[in-house]
């Protein structure tokens, strides 16, 4: 094996101190976040919260978790991200399948329609019309309808898909099994790295949107944890007192320390959902990128 020069080796420590400083300045933001959500009133009106808790206490976790605006903002996230992600999956899998059969007629100028999506759209006036149209201003069904195809996530499967040995549905139609018996039995087994993938990336997508129920919903009721987290920042920039808050829950409390708090137990579902994904993601972008 070739023993790195004094030059590569200079290279590798000035790559991975950049590297570094990149995770640090992405890091401290969050730690501060962090640190203000588990600090005592006194340490986070005084500004003397950096990296470190100061006079620690939960008490602000403690009020987030058990508001029942933050709750009701919570559940309505998670279904709307659970639906819609079953739904785009799905979705996903039945457009990339046919359109990875070559031999089909038609195949080419489908999937130029498609591509011609991602280059070209209606723009959010019309798509605000077409809503409105279908009736479905302040219905969950108008945050999870417009999501369900994502034509880079269905080019991915359809690479995926096309990287699949032939031999392997001809041997199963030699046995006589069915196109669906082929499909459920063995292209989706064999496909879940990339379908981990396109999972991950769609439960974000569909997680972090504030947009479309910015535009779509009015019913405060509705509001999904997003929208409510954008509210409570926001309204940081005018005034304390147009906060949504409970103040006989908030004699202890700051809203600095409550807005952090609910950006910290916010992220907290997205992040349980990676680990469970992580062994699959790395295979599944890098074999669904490339064309087989």
């Amino acid at each position: 094996m070739r023993t790195k020069s004094a030059l590569d080796r200079t290279l590798d420590v000035f790559v991975y101190g950049l590297l570094l400083l990149f995770a640090l300045a992405c890091l401290f933001p969050f730690l501060n976040v962090l640190s203000k959500s588990l600090s005592a009133n006194w340490a986070v009106l005084s500004g003397k919260v950096g990296l470190w808790p100061v006079g620690f206490t939960l008490e602000n976790v403690y009020y987030v978790v058990t508001d029942g605006i933050f709750l009701n903002a919570l559940k309505i996230s998670l279904f709307v991200t659970a639906v819609g992600t079953l739904g785009a999956v799905l979705f996903t899998g039945v457009s990339a399948y046919p359109l990875s059969k070559k031999h089909l007629p038609g195949v080419k100028p489908v999937l130029v329609l498609y591509v011609f999506t991602m280059l070209f759209n209606g723009g959010m006036i019309p798509s605000y019309l077409l809503i409105k149209q279908l009736g479905l201003m302040n219905n969950l069904a108008s945050l999870i309808l417009p999501g369900l195809i994502n034509v880079f996530n269905m080019l991915l499967v359809k690479n995926y898909f096309e990287s699949l040995p032939e031999s392997l549905e001809e041997s199963a139609k030699l046995d006589g099994a069915s196109n669906l018996t082929i499909v459920l039995r063995i292209i989706i087994p064999i496909s879940m790295p990339v379908f981990a993938t396109v999972s991950l990336f769609y439960a974000v997508a569909f997680w972090s949107d504030w947009f479309h129920p910015m535009l779509y919903l009015n019913d405060p009721s509705l509001k999904p944890l997003q929208l409510y987290l954008r509210d409570i920042v926001l309204e940081a920039d005018t005034s304390n007192q147009n906060l949504n808050l409970n103040i006989d829950r908030l004699m202890n409390l700051s809203p600095e320390g409550i807005r952090n708090a609910t950006v910290i137990v916010s992220t907290i579902p997205i992040l349980l959902v990676y680990p469970f994904l992580q062994r699959y993601f790395i295979r599944g972008i890098l074999v669904g990128s490339v064309k087989g």
